[in-house]
């Protein structure tokens, strides 16, 4: 259930995150039209989801995390369908189906049962039948879901080459915050119905407290000493790197050659979303229903 969403997104790649039941595959059934919200009202690439139901659908694709094959078709049968009902002559449908095939890393296994496919090959044609009709907007859900570390590296590649590319937008709705966290350029946080989170992954980090992970190159024993004698705040971490909370880098940077240190690589805090994500669906559990 969602209640008092209110939001505008700019084209671009933008996150949906929430935890389970937040409403975050309500919202999207909401703006594909497949669910009727009891009241307000929504527009997707301008045009209004109630006063245009298919209009509203036809410059946008969709990959839902569950398959939704057709039994018995071949994968190019199958994305040439969905061309058709998207609108497409078939002629038409079936030239742009082995491109977008291509261009998603389908070689011969197109020609194959879609139902003896891989949990990564069905992810692909998913992605597939949502881009063969050429959509303006794409909404990818748990497109990385149950993928190899090989496959999920393909798919979001693919994923973040379709804005710089094609200049399609992308909504991802994921659990899986480094892979937002990779290819986005903005963040929407559902909880409980409401936006709690909704702006560009720079600035939320900028509202975030500063951390950073630092991997001393040698003598490591000597790092953690020296930055807590000098106020800043570190934790060591199993697997040998510190964690600095760091408002400076520069700073950082003089306290590390002032006191003759090895060289240590500084990488910004790669857990900072997943922060910001528990802190955001905390407080709003605080707060009354």
């Amino acid at each position: 259930m969602l209640d008092d969403v209110t939001l505008q997104v700019p084209a671009g790649t933008v996150g949906l995150l929430g935890p389970n039941g937040a409403g975050k595959s309500t919202l999207i059934k909401c703006l594909l039209n497949l669910e009727k919200p009891s009241s307000g009202s929504a527009r997707v690439l301008g045009t209004d989801i109630r006063s245009a139901n298919r209009a509203s659908r036809e410059k946008v694709g969709y990959s839902p995390e569950k398959d939704s094959h057709l039994s018995d078709m071949l994968g190019c049968e199958y994305v040439t369908y969905c061309g058709q009902l998207s609108g497409m002559p078939f002629a038409a449908a079936r030239q742009r189906t082995h491109e977008i095939l291509d261009l998603v890393g389908m070689g011969s296994e197109r020609y194959r049962k879609v139902e003896t496919y891989s949990t990564g090959m069905r992810q692909r044609i998913k992605l597939a039948q949502a881009l063969v009709h050429d959509p303006e907007l794409i909404i990818l859900d748990e497109p990385t879901n149950g993928l190899d570390p090989s496959g999920r590296e393909h798919i979001l590649e693919l994923i973040g080459s379709l804005r710089r590319e094609l200049g399609v937008s992308v909504v991802i709705s994921s659990h899986l915050l480094r892979d937002i966290e990779r290819v986005c350029d903005r963040v929407i946080i559902v909880s409980r119905g409401r936006v709690v989170e909704h702006a560009s992954l720079a600035a939320l980090k900028s509202r975030h407290e500063n951390f950073v992970e630092l991997t001393p190159s040698a003598q490591r024993q000597r790092f953690a000493p020296v930055l807590s004698a000098a106020g800043w705040n570190v934790t060591p971490l199993s697997n040998g790197k510190l964690r600095v909370k760091c408002h400076s880098t520069e700073g950082l940077l003089q306290l590390l050659a002032q006191h003759d240190l090895p060289p240590a690589e500084i990488v910004a805090n790669p857990d900072a979303l997943h922060e910001m994500f528990i802190q955001a669906v905390s407080a709003a559990h605080e707060q009354p229903a």
